[in-house]
């Protein structure tokens, strides 16, 4: 009885600082992507992409500054949104958390993926900073994302499929507030129209929304006794 009653003082005594932490993490790690869309969306407003090596090093080269903010953005949403999404996950426990679980894994298998991916970003402008030979800088770019595209599959299928089911398990759920959940949906929903549309801009203001729904589960986290 004594063991009990001294793990749960122990338990009332980290939970505070624990929920409070997560709720930091939810606020957080969103604007991480919104950064890294927003800024990505300013170096190719011109033009410009990063689907092949060739076209990568001559973003790089054109627009440094933008997109090195964008990448250690992004690197920095992935390493937030783990915690962040394990404490949306945890909304969805009492109605729908078989649906959470899955989507809510799914969501971080790609962001931790997501992390390597990004990591490619730095190596571009190291390559265009340096100069030379830049046929064979391409030719390696080319190959690195060749072998990385099991990675950037599992990205895609958590970032767009894993983030709509904890979305909806959100709704199912009905212990987070609606907006926060939508709000989540819109992120997916926008991302594939910004794709399908060719402007990068559709995928910053998916990533605002999501923002805004993890920012209303991180308030009502932060008020949960």
């Amino acid at each position: 009885m004594t063991a009990t009653l001294d793990r749960e003082a122990t338990l009332a005594q980290t939970d505070a600082p624990r929920r409070v932490g997560t709720a930091l993490t939810m606020v957080l790690a969103p604007w991480g992507f919104v950064v890294a869309n927003a800024c990505y969306a300013w170096a190719t407003r011109n033009g410009g992409s990063d689907q092949t090596g060739a076209d990568s090093l001559a973003l790089a080269a054109a627009h440094p500054g933008p997109l090195r903010a964008s990448t250690i953005a992004a690197m920095l949403g992935c390493l937030l949104i783990i915690p962040a999404t394990l404490g949306a996950i945890g909304f969805t426990r009492q109605r729908a958390n078989r649906l959470g679980l899955i989507g809510g894994s799914l969501m971080i298998g790609g962001y931790v993926a997501y992390f390597g991916v990004a990591m490619k970003g730095l190596v571009d402008l190291a390559m265009a900073q340096r100069g030379g030979p830049t046929g064979d800088y391409a030719a390696v770019l080319d190959a690195a994302s060749e072998s990385a595209i099991p990675f950037l599959l599992l990205f895609v299928i958590g970032n767009i499929l894993g983030t709509l089911l904890l979305g909806i398990a959100l709704l199912r759920a009905r212990t987070a507030p609606t907006l926060a959940a939508v709000a989540i949906c819109c992120w997916p929903v926008l991302h594939v129209t910004g794709l399908i549309a060719g402007t990068e801009w559709f995928e910053v203001t998916g990533a605002t929304l999501q923002a805004v729904g993890f920012a209303v589960l991180a308030l009502r986290l932060a008020r949960t006794s």
